[in-house]
């Protein structure tokens, strides 16, 4: 398949220097030009990611498998996992149907305010955590977990910048900056079951992956 058009993702100088969450403001999306949709990122995200994994198995003797199945869903009627119902504005891996569900109006609001960066954190992060779940990593910690999963993001975007298959702007590192210290946990509670990591944190961890690549993750 061919990529999506134009996708903007500066990454350069990235979060060498954490943002504080305090005074970040919401913007639009920077594309003036027309040459991409939220649909057109989302299908890149998810197309390329798996691309982009499968190559990494390769090189190390193993097979990577493709998620079973990539769901979209509105507020409460996504598909269950393990039992346990989807909830609104979310997106998460399930590894007992092997699947990535997403509710799409919060992604889509996301892509609308905060830019196209969102798509492309959020979705390679939960393939990170598809490929945690083929490799048996376990962690003592949700939030070691988390992170992991936002430093394979890092590495991803990376080397699919390094290889063409994204394109680059400048004021795109806003865009990460903004999405990364929203997502920000407001306490270092590591012990937290559901914790995700510290705006510095999730930072860190995801400069750790784009500056050295998945192999420091």
């Amino acid at each position: 398949m061919t990529p999506p058009p134009v996708v903007r993702l500066l990454l350069a100088v990235l979060l060498l220097v954490p943002a504080a969450a305090c005074g970040l403001i919401e913007v639009p999306s920077r594309d003036r030009r027309g040459l991409d949709t939220f649909e057109d990122d989302v299908w890149g995200a998810r197309t390329l990611s798996e691309e982009f994994w499968k190559q990494q198995f390769a090189a190390s003797g193993a097979a990577y498998r493709p998620v079973n199945a990539f769901i979209p869903y509105a507020g409460t009627n996504g598909p269950s996992c393990g039992g346990q119902p989807s909830v609104p504005n979310n997106a998460f891996y399930c590894s007992a149907g092997h699947f990535i569900a997403y509710d799409e109006e919060w992604m889509r609001m996301l892509w609308d305010r905060m830019g196209d960066g969102s798509v492309y954190l959020i979705i390679p992060h939960e393939f990170g955590h598809a490929v945690q779940a083929q490799l048996g990593t376990s962690f003592r910690l949700n939030v070691q977990m988390e992170l992991q999963a936002d430093c394979y993001a890092g590495g991803t975007l990376r080397a699919l910048i390094d290889s063409g298959a994204l394109t680059a702007e400048p004021g795109d590192e806003d865009e990460l900056l903004l999405n990364l210290a929203a997502a920000g946990d407001p306490t270092d509670d590591w012990l937290d079951p559901a914790a995700h990591g510290t705006a510095e944190q999730r930072q860190r961890s995801f400069a750790a992956g784009y500056t050295r690549g998945v192999s420091a993750c």
